[in-house]
């Protein structure tokens, strides 16, 4: 009876030991499990701040490109007048009614790189048409030929024959990009040549140029073209530190300049800073 009872003991002892280490193990198993878990959780949550911070990175750089981009598109091909358009402002602020009364003869000349500019030659119908001598006038930034007839009178009445053009990306020429003057300057020294071959009997040939224009008769200058005067009406030494004067009286960043400056170099190839 007593080994049954012993027998009996020992088998629950067993029983209970070993229960007991079982119950330990999945413990420590749940523990690890639930370790585990978080562990999991804290990396998943880590990749998913990583990639909104890529997302946010990504977005922001976009931004950045497009304004970029867009500046130097405002600077380089700002909103041009139609011919309508600049003869109504001119007809606002001046009197043009003598241009309907003018001999008018329209022509092109192959501008730098074959560029086609479109050209007029003014003349007084009721004056002496054999005058030698001319003037070609050069318009302002976003304007065209019609913005230069505010000057045709003064050149009329003492003795010149206008000449007045559409300054590249501007009037009825293609489309394309302002390079304030690098261009445009050999634009003009082409016009130049070819108004000296059209009109052999130039005793006198000037040049009168405002704001862009101006800028671009200053340019023309030094490839020593063959005029005998230049006026240069508000012109400017070069395009960067006007844009920056703008932009510090309009109270805006001055280093949007900047930033247009990087556009131009990779859009158009010309830096604002070399415009001059």
């Amino acid at each position: 009876m007593m080994d049954v009872c012993g027998k009996a003991k020992f088998f629950k002892f067993f029983i209970y030991d070993l229960l007991s280490k079982q119950s330990f193990g999945i413990i420590d198993r749940y523990r690890m499990w639930r370790n585990t878990r978080h562990m999991d959780k804290s990396v998943r949550g880590g990749r998913r701040m990583i990639k909104i911070i890529l997302i946010i990175l990504i977005i922001l750089l976009i931004l950045l490109i497009a304004l970029v981009m867009w500046l130097s598109s405002f600077v380089m091909t700002g909103n041009r007048q139609t011919l309508d358009e600049a003869f109504t402002w001119q007809s606002e602020h001046y009197n043009t009614s003598f241009y309907e009364g003018l001999k008018k003869t329209e022509y092109t000349v192959s501008g730098y790189e074959g560029y086609e500019l479109h050209v007029e030659l003014l003349e007084d119908s009721e004056s002496d048409t054999s005058s030698d001598k001319y003037i070609i006038l050069s318009h302002g930034y976003t304007d065209n030929r019609r913005g230069s007839l505010k000057y045709v009178p003064m050149y009329l009445e003492l003795g010149y024959k206008c000449i007045v053009y559409d300054l590249r990306g501007h009037g009825e020429n293609e489309a394309t990009f302002t390079t304030y003057g690098v261009r445009e300057g050999q634009d003009l020294k082409l016009l130049i040549e070819d108004t000296r071959k059209r009109y052999s009997d130039i005793s006198v040939l000037g040049l009168h140029g405002e704001s862009l224009g101006a800028a671009t008769t200053v340019t023309c200058l030094k490839y020593k073209p063959q005029i005998d005067f230049a006026v240069a009406d508000c012109g400017f030494s070069d395009i960067d530190n006007v844009l920056r004067e703008g932009y510090k009286n309009a109270h805006a960043p001055v280093f949007l300049v900047d930033l247009a400056d990087v556009g131009a170099k990779i859009r158009y190839h010309y830096p604002l800073k070399e415009m001059r």
